[in-house]
């Protein structure tokens, strides 16, 4: 099937398949977190100006990656993640 789709439509595919995994990051995010209100968290979200946010929260967060995805992020990883999107990008690079 993949060999009768054109390469822009491949892109397409891969780009909806993105969207549809940084949402699914999101809502494991938000499930995490009991102080984060469902519904709050967008890509664009600073990780660190989510409420509440301490170390424990950035060891949660490594702990979540590593059980969804089958990242272990490093710390200098988590450090250099600002926003949601970064967060995703790096665990899109890992995998791939």
């Amino acid at each position: 099937m993949w060999d009768i789709l054109g390469q822009e439509q491949l892109s397409n595919i891969k780009f909806v398949h993105l969207i549809m995994d940084i949402q699914e990051l999101i809502k494991h995010i938000e499930n995490e977190f009991d102080d984060l209100q469902k519904g709050t968290l967008y890509p664009e979200t600073s990780i660190r100006e989510i409420e509440g946010w301490s170390s424990m929260h950035a060891l949660i967060l490594i702990a979540l990656v590593d059980n969804h995805y089958d990242v272990l992020l490093t710390g200098e990883e988590l450090k250099n993640a600002l926003t949601v999107q970064d967060l995703f990008s790096i665990i899109v690079n890992r995998k791939s």
